[in-house]
């Protein structure tokens, strides 16, 4: 066994505008799945600000 199939892997992340270049196509789609997952949570976020904000809109109503 190498010492690099013992060592824990890293997680993935990713750096907007970093160099893909030295990326393998498997990191690639892995970076893909975060980003998109990202993407969900702060859409996510973002329509659960927007309806606390329009409740509230909503009670100081003249």
């Amino acid at each position: 066994m190498h010492d690099e199939d013992v060592r824990p892997r890293k997680p993935a992340s990713h750096e907007i505008g970093q160099k893909l270049d030295e990326l393998s196509v498997g990191d690639l789609v892995e970076r893909i799945a975060l980003l998109r997952t990202e993407i969900e949570r702060l859409e996510a976020a973002k329509l659960a600000k927007e309806a606390a904000r329009n409740a509230a809109g909503s009670i100081f109503k003249s």
